[in-house]
């Protein structure tokens, strides 16, 4: 039987979005104060059942509430990812093996998020540095899925994705190097848009990767929502080299073409219930008056996807070895990580010769996602290649190389956006004979937030998302 859980009531929050609560606000009809009382209320109700917080910072957002920040979503509640600094709160990455002390000062991200006015109520919980597409650990309790606590909240936004699904706060920071906005949206029936990169402030690793595949962003439960933060944070800080994006507010009357693709670059199918919610999908588009047609996966795939394996791993090898400064952790212990980290480092030993090569491919991949769009506007696709497990099957305890096969097949669709740094966003747009959500996923060239948005709001509009307390 389906354990759902929610935290909607007649309080300040009500069931609504961000917007909502802004204009809430803004309107006098419920103070900032009186919202983050509400979601910390909430917190303290669901997160015993979640366990979706890492680090509470309670005290000092409702203090902060009573002045809450100016912006597109002044007074709206929220919560930071564990991987991301906070002034005052330990960034422990997600991992046992880190002690970290309590950040000086925000992240540079940190302080556009709390340019569109988001209060910060504490930080989510994340798998150990993010390697996995489940926010779950070796020997801790894993984060649940509000929508059938059996099951995973996928990751590494998984902690945020839960609260957010389950109406804890409306809106709360995530990232995405290799899908973890958009598989956590797809798991926990949320918005999940990851920007173009450098559309938003880098994350503080970015200057340190030979190729920055991590993008910034938010998960919530509508378009507008989604809309609204990214365009609050051009307000901070216009991205340089790309078209402006303000508000976009609703669809086009433009009828797009829309490139088809229904199997990942592993070569593995996709499962029955997510080619149906594609397939549905399509039937969807075609009844608006787009232009379906079915296209191939960008570039030469199997290269690809032994790249961005071999770079996963690199980036698991420099955080394993490297930890202390990396992590600006000096009691860093290695001992302590868990075995997909370890699992992964020792992929990467063993393979170390291909990084060059694997280097080259993932930044040649950007002028040959560019390529795939001379005819098509968005490409249509699986957010994930099956739906979301129950727990356990994505944990890191597995035995290395089977959870690794599970994790590339699951997240098989999301990591060509990042090497590329184009646009992707994953909309919750069907379910499971149960009633757990399917992800679909479009991307757009670089720059173009818009069309993705756009194609969103109607979407949404046609056919409204499922609720969580219906």
């Amino acid at each position: 039987m389906t354990t759902r859980v929610h935290a909607f009531c007649d309080d300040a929050l009500g069931d609504l979005d961000s917007v909502g609560v802004a204009a809430a606000v803004a309107a006098g009809h419920i103070s900032a104060r009186e919202a983050a009382e509400a979601a910390v209320a909430r917190a303290r109700q669901l997160n015993p059942a979640l366990n979706a917080i890492q680090t509470p910072d309670f005290e000092r957002g409702l203090a902060a509430s009573d002045t809450p920040a100016a912006g597109i979503l002044s007074g709206v509640p929220s919560f930071v990812k564990d991987n991301t600094a906070v002034a005052g709160l330990p960034t422990d990455q997600g991992s046992l093996a880190v002690r970290s002390r309590p950040a000086a000062a925000d992240a540079p991200f940190t302080e556009q998020f709390r340019s569109t006015g988001l209060g910060v109520l504490g930080k989510t919980t994340m798998p150990e540095f993010g390697w996995n597409a489940s926010a779950e650990w070796a020997t801790l309790p894993p984060t649940r899925n509000p929508w059938h606590t059996d099951y995973s909240p996928g990751g590494s936004s998984g902690g945020a994705a839960a609260l957010v699904a389950s109406g804890v706060v409306p809106i709360a920071h995530a990232n995405d190097g290799g899908g973890s906005i958009r598989i956590p949206a797809a798991a926990c029936g949320l918005v999940g848009l990851k920007p173009t990169r450098d559309r938003v402030v880098p994350a503080a690793e970015a200057s340190s990767m030979p190729v920055d595949v991590v993008s910034n962003g938010v998960v919530t439960r509508s378009v507008r929502d989604t809309a609204h933060f990214i365009a609050g944070t051009q307000q901070f800080r216009p991205a340089a080299g790309m078209k402006p994006l303000g508000l976009v507010e609703g669809p086009s009357d433009r009828r797009l073409r829309v490139g088809v693709v229904l199997d990942s670059v592993t070569g593995a199918p996709t499962d029955d219930d997510t080619r149906a919610a594609v397939l549905a999908t399509v039937d969807r588009l075609t009844a608006l008056g787009h232009d379906v047609v079915t296209v191939p996966i960008p570039g030469d795939a199997v290269r690809f996807m032994g790249a961005f394996k071999h770079y996963w791993s690199l980036l698991a090898f420099s955080s394993h070895h490297f930890g202390k400064q990396a992590m600006h952790s000096p009691d860093f212990d290695k001992s302590l990580t868990d075995p997909l980290t370890r699992g992964l480092a020792r992929s990467f030993v063993r393979n170390a010769w291909r990084t060059p090569g694997a280097v080259r491919t993932l930044k040649r991949s950007e002028q040959v996602y560019r390529d795939a769009f001379t005819d098509v506007d968005v490409i249509l696709s699986p957010t994930l290649g099956y739906v979301t497990p129950l727990l356990g099957h994505l944990n890191p305890s597995v035995d290395f190389p089977v959870l690794f096969q599970r994790l590339v097949e699951y997240a098989a669709f999301t990591p060509l956006n990042n090497a590329s740094g184009s646009p992707a966003i994953s909309l919750p747009l069907e379910q499971t004979a149960d009633g757990r959500p399917i992800g679909v996923h479009f991307s757009a060239v670089h720059g173009d937030e818009q069309t993705l948005l756009e194609i969103a709001y109607e979407l949404e509009a046609d056919r409204p998302f499922a609720r969580i307390q219906d």
